[in-house]
């Protein structure tokens, strides 16, 4: 699904769209001149969106360098690259030194090459006491036994967990206050309309993007992949949308207060 995403020309949103973007914003009451960290950031969407309407100070890490350089070539042609700059960097070892971020975002692909656990240690190392860590995250809806976890993560190119995983994850890294959303369901009560969080890849891209991008998916992967690529899409949207083994969260808590210093 993500991968069908990524090698997509156009800028898309992320799974949950600029409503759920839109809400982390609201959340951790971003304004002008905030720092704002990305991990796993793909092409610097929701980055460019945040530095665009709220004048937030932005920065993006990625694990594919080709993302990397997708972003950018955005904030050069968007002309924001005062306001946005990506590298290429794992999430459990971020280049950055710690607490200097006001709010730091963890996207789907935080842990789809390392632990969770050592993501989101990271992730909180480097916010600022005080400051908002955010997780945008798939999560298991249903117990899934170990070895489907591991078939299905690797089609998705990230790694669900429980939502008390994840919660229990932040508060061990020092994150109070954890407040968490369900994305899953078309409407709820902090979204009014009827976006889908996970469209389909027959209704997100019109005929000739699609052509494209199985293209490139063919360059990269041969028939026999852009077959499989197709058919995991169709059996993971199955598995999003109709047998709801898969769901989609925000979490967003504030990362403890240093202690006093002593006398």
């Amino acid at each position: 699904m993500l991968d069908l995403v990524r090698l997509s020309p156009r800028r898309l949103f992320p799974p949950g769209g600029i409503e759920l973007f839109r809400q982390v914003a609201v959340l951790t009451e971003l304004s002008e001149g905030d720092e704002v960290l990305g991990v796993a950031c793909g092409k610097g969407v929701a980055l460019e969106y945040f530095a665009r309407e709220y004048g937030v100070v932005a920065s993006g890490v990625e694990f594919d360098p080709v993302m990397v350089e997708r972003a950018e070539a955005a904030a050069r042609r968007l002309g924001r690259t005062e306001r946005l700059t990506f590298q290429t960097g794992r999430s459990d070892a971020l280049p950055y030194k710690d607490a200097i971020f006001d709010v730091s975002i963890g996207e789907i692909g935080l842990a789809n090459h390392c632990d969770p656990a050592d993501a989101v240690r990271e992730l909180v190392r480097v916010t600022k006491p005080g400051g908002f860590v955010v997780l945008v995250q798939l999560v298991w809806k249903a117990p899934v036994d170990p070895e489907r976890q591991r078939v299905l993560s690797e089609h998705l190119g990230a790694r669900p967990l429980m939502v008390v995983e994840w919660k229990r994850l932040l508060a061990g890294a020092g994150v109070e206050e954890v407040h968490t959303e369900d994305w899953s369901d078309a409407e709820t009560s902090f979204r009014g309309g009827v976006a889908k969080p996970f469209p389909d890849f027959a209704e997100l891209f019109t005929l000739g993007e699609k052509v494209g991008i199985l293209r490139r998916a063919w360059r990269r992967w041969g028939w026999r992949g852009v077959r499989a690529l197709v058919a995991r899409e169709r059996e993971v949207h199955k598995l999003l949308t109709t047998e709801r083994i898969l769901g989609l969260d925000l979490l967003r808590g504030r990362k403890a207060a240093a202690p006093p210093a002593p006398p």
